[in-house]
């Protein structure tokens, strides 16, 4: 201990094998020992005979009496390690080495609890014996093994509901004039994260075009698709282009190769999936409508996709496990090699969700099962964390009560924080915070964002910040999500806008609104918790 808190011991309680420390500032922790040991204590110094075996240390939660008893029962098991397993589609598996004897105690995150099935595996749950955590409260959870079942995502090219054939004529309109404006040659930027984000926004119109039938704009889209992705894999890229870096085994690009201040840090590992999953939405799309070119570039989309979501382990392959994909929170960290003083943290929990999306798009698109099957799963793992996390809703009682007030959606999750401000504006700006958890509008924002309920809050929540000196492009993504409760509101909306995001188009968005369903469809079910198309509300 050191001196700081070597002043604040009280009384120490020695059983041999059991101490109780209690501290001034109202903390009591238990300290247990394999064999019997003495504590002699000064204002100076804490001292103690030696001791072969283990130590465990706890801070006794609230709960008195009973959570004591909690730990003195289960004191003499402890994890050695863990491993976590996705063998099965939608599920993730725990399976924990322990020594001592004795059941084993652990602390899930609420969504470990949410999500954790009682069917496949044994274990009880101690709703009485909690800690209170920055991520909700830590509940004790008996066993050697878990398995979590997230809700199945079923990832599809087109949207659930289909846009309705007398819908289709506005769509098609703003289709041939998106399409007719493609064109590389007054592609400025070399960003890989811009550029991939123009790949993706190209990629958006072919399939958009394949729902309204009207195949007649695709072949100058995969000519464009064509034109803007394979300089990238194939070396010819003047401007930028991907490199394989050896020493953290991983892609990196040629500018961010020489200055990390580049491509938004991807030299130094930042936010790979959020850049990657941009290229993998337009290799995939390209591959299902030009086949004999998806098997021409497959070693290299493949290349792509293991950067970020490799499941070999690092003495069989070029890159690690899941660079990004964080199996126990089960959500991904889009901080790379830098160190920052409140941890890991990520802002964009829907680009990652396209990643894994994008991913599964492309297992489609080559034939590949497996690909799909863990691409689907990382899906509805990060779907299900935002939804706990990053969503926060008004009746929300993971968060203090006052951050609940003032927010609807969290900016940037840190692992020691929560902060309603960007990376690139202040909380103030509530549009950026809303649309850089809606980006890029696709298909798997319908999953995404299935709680009806909770998007008119976020709307509700947004629009009132606004005005009209703030960019158009980010009011897009707040029309967008006022489209799932209210279509004709947020077309008279969309119409009326002059600019859109980057990786948005207003054949996106239009198709977006058209493709939301009947009103009598829209809305949650059973009090919010089933929403119109199967999914759980959290």
């Amino acid at each position: 201990m050191c001196l700081q808190i070597m002043t604040l011991l009280r009384k120490t309680e020695s059983s041999r094998t059991k101490h109780t420390l209690k501290l001034y500032n109202n903390q009591t922790w238990l300290v247990y020992t394999s064999s019997p040991i003495s504590f002699n204590h000064s204002l100076n110094a804490i001292t103690s005979g030696r001791l072969a075996g283990v130590i465990r240390i706890a801070c006794l939660p609230d709960g008195g009496s009973l959570s004591e008893e909690v730990l003195d029962r289960f004191s003499s098991s402890y994890a050695l390690s863990g491993d976590a397993m996705l063998t099965r589609p939608f599920c993730v598996e725990y399976k924990w080495e322990k020594r001592g004897w004795g059941d084993l105690l652990m602390l899930p995150h609420p969504l470990h609890v949410r999500i954790l099935s009682r069917e496949d595996c044994r274990v009880t749950v101690l709703e009485d014996f909690k800690y209170r955590s920055i991520d909700g409260d830590l509940v004790g959870v008996v066993g050697d093994s878990w398995v979590l079942r997230s809700n199945p995502v079923s990832v599809t090219w087109h949207s659930i509901k289909g846009v309705k054939e007398e819908s289709r004529d506005e769509i098609i309109q703003a289709l041939c004039r998106d399409v007719e404006f493609l064109n590389p040659a007054v592609i400025t930027i070399a960003s890989s994260y811009s550029y991939g984000k123009l790949i993706a926004r190209a990629a958006r119109l072919a399939l958009i075009a394949e729902e309204v039938c009207y195949p007649e704009v695709i072949p100058a889209i995969g000519k464009y698709l064509k034109s803007t992705i394979e300089p990238w894999l194939d070396g010819t890229f003047s401007g930028n282009g991907f490199l394989y870096d050896a020493k953290w085994g991983g892609i990196i690009t040629k500018l961010g190769s020489t200055n990390p201040g580049e491509d938004v840090g991807f030299g130094l590992y930042h936010a790979h999936h959020y850049h990657l999953g941009y290229f993998l939405y337009g290799i995939a799309v390209l591959a299902k409508i030009d086949p004999i070119w998806g098997r021409k570039y497959r070693p290299q989309a493949y290349s792509l996709m293991a950067d970020f979501m490799n499941l070999g382990k690092r003495l069989n392959s070029n890159y690690p496990r899941l660079r990004c994909f964080d199996p126990y929170n089960l959500h991904s960290w889009a901080g790379g090699l830098t160190e920052f003083a409140d941890g890991r943290n990520q802002e964009s929990t829907s680009e990652a969700v396209n990643a894994y999306y994008s991913a599964a798009l492309m297992g489609l698109a080559y034939g590949d099962t497996h690909l799909v099957v863990v691409g689907s799963t990382l899906a509805a793992m990060e779907i299900q964390a935002t939804q706990t996390w990053w969503h926060v809703r008004d009746d929300d009682n993971l968060y203090e009560e006052d951050f609940t007030r003032e927010n609807r959606a969290v900016g940037v999750l840190w692992a020691n924080k929560r902060d309603g401000g960007l990376w690139f504006a202040g909380a103030e700006r509530r549009d950026c915070r809303l649309g850089i958890q809606v980006l890029p509008l696709s298909p798997i924002t319908e999953v995404l964002f299935s709680n009806v309920q909770f998007a008119k809050q976020l709307v509700d929540w947004t629009y009132p910040a606004l005005n009209r000196e703030e960019i158009e492009g980010w009011r897009g993504f707040v029309c967008a999500l006022e489209g799932i409760f209210d279509q004709g509101s947020a077309l008279e909306k969309v119409r009326s806008l002059s600019g859109f995001d980057d990786g948005n188009s207003i054949s996106n968005l239009l198709w977006w609104i058209h493709s939301r369903g009947d009103d009598e469809e829209m809305g949650c079910k059973d009090g919010g918790k089933y929403c119109w198309f199967g999914h759980y509300c959290h």
